[in-house]
């Protein structure tokens, strides 16, 4: 039986966890809040994060890291996306020699502009085939929940995707492996911003036409950023590209949008963040996000006024003139 570590008690972090021992694994859950972890080990109940849902019996946790990580041969990283590499600073030497490290993460790293396997590999010391990245359209709460859903796991290893797809293999949860690590990390991460401008859309009460347009066009940013990187265009017409960009923009289960819908209804920045409880990565990534593309020669429009509302001040209207106004073109996926 595998034995699993997944660090980070949050939202993702604990779903991911369910599915973990749902589908058969020892799953110990490392998090910094000691109510958080009582309570899943005294109650089988997460009810800061997923109220009403009861764990697997298979999942404890624990505040003390080297406990969650000693012996285990999957390390699920599940931390906001800026706290990752100071993290496994202290977290590196006690990971086991043989084990795969999977990103839950989905942005780029402030400063360094580096995906979070590549953030992985160097704070942890670890080659790129110990390395995978789990993404997909997977909101939380419906995880949580059991729902039907399916995923994406990426390691450049086929042997350790493939291991790690047997692990989260169950019956309400379906995954496909790829060795195309790069595309799933860029759709995981854009897809979080372009949902953020959707909520933007639909909170100035922009209607389908608009949210649709938008949409279709973040895919095209996407895919002209992943290309340019590597990666291969296929993978975002997959659960990873189009499949989480559609279920992030559209929910009102994701944070991303929901800061954006808060935006396009007259709230500041500010307030925004404010009555936000969990991270919201499309506002931390943004920034580093365009500084890639720019250094890679890519145009991202959109991701471009994101960037000016919730950092520059932009107003939402002001954003959504710029987009329209820019010159026409013939229509492709990877068309500037």
């Amino acid at each position: 039986m595998t034995r699993v570590a997944v660090m980070g008690s949050g939202s993702w972090g604990t779903a991911f966890a369910m599915v973990l021992a749902d589908a058969g694994s020892d799953v110990v859950v490392w998090g910094r809040d000691a109510g958080v972890a009582a309570d899943i080990n005294d109650n089988a109940r997460n009810e800061a994060y997923h109220p009403g849902i009861d764990l697997p019996k298979r999942l404890s946790a624990t505040t003390v890291a080297p406990d969650a990580l000693a012996g285990a041969r999957l390390v699920v990283l599940a931390v906001p996306a800026q706290v990752l590499r100071a993290n496994l600073s202290t977290w590196s030497g006690h990971i086991e020699s043989d084990s795969v490290l999977i990103s839950l993460m989905k942005g780029i790293e402030l400063g360094t502009t580096k995906r979070m396997s590549e953030v992985i590999c160097e704070a942890a010391d670890v080659p790129v085939n110990r390395v995978a990245v789990v993404s997909g359209p997977n909101l939380a709460r419906e995880i949580a929940e059991r729902q039907p859903a399916a995923t994406t796991v990426a390691c450049s290893d086929e042997a350790s995707a493939r291991r790690l797809q047997d692990a989260c293999t169950n019956d309400y949860f379906r995954p496909y492996w790829t060795t195309d690590v790069v595309g799933t990390e860029i759709g995981g991460a854009v897809k979080n911003v372009i949902a953020l401008a959707n909520g933007i859309a639909a909170g100035m009460g922009l209607g389908e036409n608009s949210q649709a347009s938008l949409i279709t066009r973040g895919l095209a940013e996407m895919a002209r950023l992943g290309v340019a990187l590597g990666a291969d265009p296929l993978t975002f017409q997959g659960l990873a590209g189009v499949g989480d960009l559609v279920a992030t923009c559209q929910s009102p289960l994701s944070r991303n949008r929901t800061f954006g819908f808060n935006l396009g209804r007259g709230l500041t920045v500010e307030e925004t963040i404010a009555v936000t409880k969990q991270t919201c990565e499309g506002f931390k990534s943004c920034q580093p996000i365009l500084a890639l593309a720019q250094a890679h020669g890519v145009d991202m429009p959109i991701t471009e006024q994101v960037v000016e509302v919730v950092h520059h001040g932009r107003s939402p209207a002001a954003m959504a003139s710029s987009f329209m106004a820019r010159d026409t073109k013939a229509e492709s996926l990877l068309a500037e």
